[in-house]
Formats: C-alpha cells, structure tokens, sequence
C-alpha cells in the first residue's frame, strides 16, 4: 500500500471516531432534556402504577418523582398522613373495634350472645358508624373523622384496658381521643381533649347502622326507636317509620338507638346540646336493619384547650343491667306505654322481681312462666273469689229478676228501678263480678309488654317452641298470599292456637255459669268473636306470650270449677239472700244516685206529650 492509500485509510479512521463521538454527545443531551420533560410531566401529572406491575415499569425517572413526593407528603403534619389500621379494645363481654383513621368504633362484638343463626352477633360493623367532632380549626372544615392517629394501648392493675389516639395536626394543635373499657361490662368511657385550638362547644356526628340479629327482621325495624331522656327528667321516643326526623327543643341528658333486644346509647358528661336525630329503616333488600344519625354540640369544660367526656352503651336491652347505670337507660326496654304506661310499673315492681327470683334457680324459662302464672293467680284469689261469688249471687237471684222483667215487660225504666231494689234487699252489688276482672285486666296487659320485651327469652326453648322470644312454628310456607300473609302471616303458631281454643271454652263456660241480659245480645257472642280477632295479631307474638295466655286460660278454668264445685255453696247463699230482705237495706251513695238517675228518667217521660196515631 503506497503513501497516499495509508494516508486516506487514517483520514476515513479519523472521520469515523470522530463522528461516534459527536453521536454519543448528542444522544447523551438528548436522553438528559427528555428526562428533565419527564420530571416535569410526573409533577403535573401523575398516574399511579398496577400493584402487580409497579416494580418492573419504575423507571429512573418515576423513582426520583415517588422520593420528591414521598418528601412532600413527609412534609405534612402526622395528622394529615398514615395507614389506615384496625385496633380491637376488648374485655369479658364486648370487643370493639376502631379505626386510627378517624379514632372512632367502626364494630361492636357482643361475646355472650349469638344471632338467631348462630353466628357471632354483631350489634354494628362497617364505614358507616361514626363518632366525629367537628375541630376548630381551618373555618370548621377538619374533623377528627379525617385524621390519622397514633395510638397508645394500656392495661390497670383492676383490668380496665385504655387505647389512646392522639393526631398531631401542627403548629402545637392536638387532637386525643381515649377509650377505656372495665374488665366486664358494657359501658365504654370516650374522653376528648384537645391542644392549640379554642372552643366553647363542640359539634359532634353519630351515625350507627344496625345489624340483623334475629328471626324476623320485619319486627327488629318495627322495634327500631330512638329514645332521648332530658336534662330536666323528662323523657320521649319515636319509632323509625321509614325516615323520621326530629329536633329536640331542649338539652339531652343521654340519647339512646334501640333495636328489639340490643341498643347503642350516648351519654355525656355535661348534657347534648341542639340535637337532631334522623331515623330510617332498611329497605326489603337490605342486610341492615335501621340507621340512625344524629348531630349535637357538645358542652366542654374550658374554652382555651377545651376536654370533654362522655359515655357510649353497646350491649343488651337487659332491663336489670340498664337500671343498674341509674341514669334512667332501663326506659329503652318498653314495658308500657302510650295509654297503657301505667303496666309499665306493674312489671317493674311485681312482674320483673317475681321473673328474676324464679329464674335465680330454675333454668328452664317455660317452667318459670307457668310458676309465674300461679303465683300471679293466687295473689289475685281474693278478687277472682269476690267475682265467682257475685256471679252466683246474680244465678241465685234470676228467677226473681226473669219474673221482674216478666212483670213490667217492656217499661225498662220501672224494671231498672225494681231491680236495683231486688239487689238493695238481697245485699248484691250488680257490679261485684265486674271490677274484679277489671282489676286483673292491667296484669293481662302487663305481660302483654313485658314476655316480648325481656331478652332473657331469647333463644331459650320451650316444647316446640326453639326460641321463646320470637313466635313458634309448626308449619310455614313461602311467597306472599293476598290478605293472608298480611294479616295472619306466612306460619301457624301452636300456642296460638291452643290460646284461641281455650278463650273460647272459656267463654263458654262463663256463658254456663253467668245470667245472660237478653236485652244485650251482643255481649253474649262478643266473648266467642273476640279470639278470632286476635287471632292475626298474636301469631306473629313472642311465644312466651301466647303460651302465657294459654296456661292462664286452663287455670282460670280449673280454678273457677274449683271454687264454684267445692267452694260456694249456692244454697247457703240463696237463703243469705233471703234473710237479707228481711232486714231494713241501707242503700250505698250509688245506688242511690243510681235510683235518682232512674226517676228523673221516668218523671221527663211522663211530661212528654204522648203522639198520637194519625
């Protein structure tokens, strides 16, 4: 190769090295401008990655975009930043759950109690319960539902278990919220405090949504009620009828979400100040059975740094144990009310003593409504003698009274007048057999609420009967029948039955043993329609109720046979009477005012000018 060919040769060598040099530094500028494009396109918009394919696409570029946002989000105070996690405060008879977003219940577990499937009950549980306080800070847009916490987990020596969140929202503003439970029980202490901020009272929200728990969830959502005891001692409720709102007029003592045998309460320090309440039902396909949620201001106890506490109730509707808070929550379990109040204090001081004392020593709930139900008939013996005694005297006297009526016919004004004197010289009070029966009816109608309401029934069997709470069943069909379904239901109860067949026999033996006024011929079918009537309504009733009125039907039988077999003696008391009209009667101040009644009746038909038949 001669001079000039080697000369070229290096000279094409020269071009080429010089040329991938130039190309390695253009590319080189250019990877660095797209990547500095990059940057600033992450920052405007930035797109998260799948979980399942976030590591292999991280570029160079997207790591340095996740380590300028992760500085920027380790800029915010603690409060505004975190995990959402799951914390359980638990002791011997209730397990409830918080969330450290928002250091509030989001579940509540009831240890000692199952639903009526046999899964773990649980009274609430889901996002949609909430115990939130509006802060006063950032024009009254933060509240403590939105913050992450921190949280501090301490046991005492007596057992009672404490879970501190604290939020640390800057600029020396803290919000802590402290639950402790005790070693058993079911009351929860909530104590609120906060730091760098000022208030004189403070806005609070209480959602809670309630779950199914029993047999039939038609009657949980008929049983949902809000009740609200006032400061001044006073106290109301209102049923949910699909969505019920209400303002309160005056402070609350406490507020209290009742279900049929489970209810969540609120009670505060220092009362609850402009409450709102709002109640609805679930719809047919629904899981849950009601909703409530309610705002109020809560009193605190200094406006600089201001701390406030309150109690919240999460348990049974257990009558004993919500009396023993002696804050008035036993009023949530519905012993009487409406016209019928006053039974509620029957069952308070007769009923509910008598059905505690058996149930100490004796397991078996049927056994304790039948025992219940003697004890119940011999203390009311004496009134139900006075009334079989009446009715014989009335027996006794009705051939004299059928010749009476015999004798003035028509004139029901001269019978009326006779017959009171018939009664003054027998010695027979016309009303004797009555008020007897009038005064067992309150007892009648105190069972009424008490059997329903009284969860020591719950899932305890009796019979057939699996769960003496809710009604029994021996046969039940599906679908909805026209008329039938919505008034008998889609079942047949046996006590019911055996109810209906004993008041009727009842009826007919009081028919036997009972003059009949021939004047009022209703009243001698009356007692045979009623039963039928009520038929639809006691089907659907708690077992323990309509076994009740069964039993309490056969001892009214057996202890009227008793008493009018071997007890009064219709001839010693026919010739009573008779003695008794030979004595001078000394008329009582009604029979009196009665008499008089009658003969100003018959003075303004005399006056009354007679038609005459055209």
């Amino acid at each position: 190769m001669d001079r000039n060919s080697v000369t070229g040769f290096l000279l094409l060598v020269l071009l080429l090295v010089g040329y991938i040099a130039y190309n390695n530094y253009s590319q080189s500028k250019f990877e660095e401008a797209k990547k500095a494009d990059s940057v600033a396109n992450a920052k405007a918009h930035p797109k998260p990655l799948a979980k399942d394919t976030a590591v292999a696409q991280i570029a160079p570029a997207t790591t340095e975009v996740a380590a300028i946002n992760d500085s920027i989000e380790m800029a915010k105070p603690p409060a505004y930043r975190g995990e959402e996690k799951t914390v359980v405060l638990e002791n011997k008879d209730l397990a409830v759950a918080f969330t450290t977003k928002g250091a509030h219940p989001v579940s509540a577990l009831l240890k000692n109690y199952k639903t009526y499937s046999g899964e773990p009950l649980y009274l609430f549980d889901g996002d949609y319960n909430k115990l939130s306080v509006l802060l006063p800070v950032d024009n009254g847009k933060s509240a403590t539902a939105d913050l992450y916490y921190t949280t501090e987990e301490t046991t005492d020596p007596s057992g009672n278990k404490t879970i501190v969140f604290t939020a640390d929202m800057g600029s020396g503003k803290i919000a802590k919220l402290s639950y402790s439970l005790p070693a058993e029980g079911y009351m929860l202490q909530c104590n609120i405090s906060l730091a760098g901020m000022a208030a004189t009272n403070l806005p609070v929200t209480w959602q809670t949504e309630a779950l199914h728990t029993e047999r039939d969830i038609k009657t949980e959502r008929t049983n949902s009620q809000i009740y609200y005891n006032f400061t001044d001692g006073d106290e109301d409720y209102f049923s949910f009828i699909n969505t019920q709102k209400e303002s309160l007029d005056k402070s609350a003592k406490w507020l209290g979400f009742r279900l049929h045998f489970f209810a969540t309460a609120l009670v505060p320090e220092d009362g609850l100040n402009r409450v709102n309440i709002e109640g609805t039902v679930g719809n047919e396909n629904d899981s849950f059975v009601a909703r409530n949620t309610n705002t109020f201001e809560l009193p605190v106890k200094t406006a600089q740094n201001p701390t406030a506490g309150l109690r919240m109730y999460i348990g049974p509707n257990h009558y004993t144990t919500l009396r023993s808070y002696k804050i008035g929550l036993e009023e949530m379990v519905p012993l009487g009310y409406g016209p019928m109040f006053f039974v509620k204090y029957i069952n308070k001081w007769l009923i509910i003593p008598i059905f505690n004392m058996l149930s100490s020593f004796i397991s078996n709930f049927g056994i304790i409504i039948m025992l219940m139900t003697v004890i119940i008939r011999l203390l009311l013996s004496f009134f139900t003698y006075k009334s079989y005694l009446s009715s014989a005297k009335m027996r006794v006297l009705k051939p004299e009274m059928d010749q009476l009526r015999a004798q003035y016919g028509d004139d029901q004004q001269k019978f009326g007048m006779e017959q009171m004197k018939l009664y003054r010289q027998a010695g027979v009070n016309p009303l004797g057999g009555c008020l007897p029966t009038l005064l067992q009816l309150p007892i009648l109608f105190a069972m009424f609420y008490f059997f329903p309401s009284s969860i020591e029934l719950r899932q305890e069997s009796f019979l057939w009967a699996d769960d003496l709470s809710t009604y029994d069943s021996i046969v039940s069909w599906g679908g909805n029948i026209p008329v039938l379904t919505s008034i008998y239901g889609n079942h047949v109860s046996l006590f019911t039955i055996l109810m209906t067949i004993s008041s009727l026999f009842l009826a007919l033996y009081n028919r036997n043993m009972t003059p009949q006024d021939p004047n009022n011929p209703v009243l001698k079918y009356l007692p045979f329609i009623f039963p039928f009537m009520l038929l639809g309504v006691f089907n659907k009733m708690a077992a323990a109720l309509t076994f009740y009125y069964f039993f309490s039907n056969m001892l009214s039988i057996l202890q009227q046979f008793i008493i009018q077999k071997y007890v009064i003696d219709e001839k010693a008391i026919h010739a009573k009477i008779q003695e008794n009209k030979n004595k001078p009667a000394t008329a009582s101040k009604w029979q009196q005012k009665l008499e008089e009644m009658q003969k100003a009746q018959v003075e303004r038909a005399k006056q009354q000018p007679v038609r005459k038949k055209k």
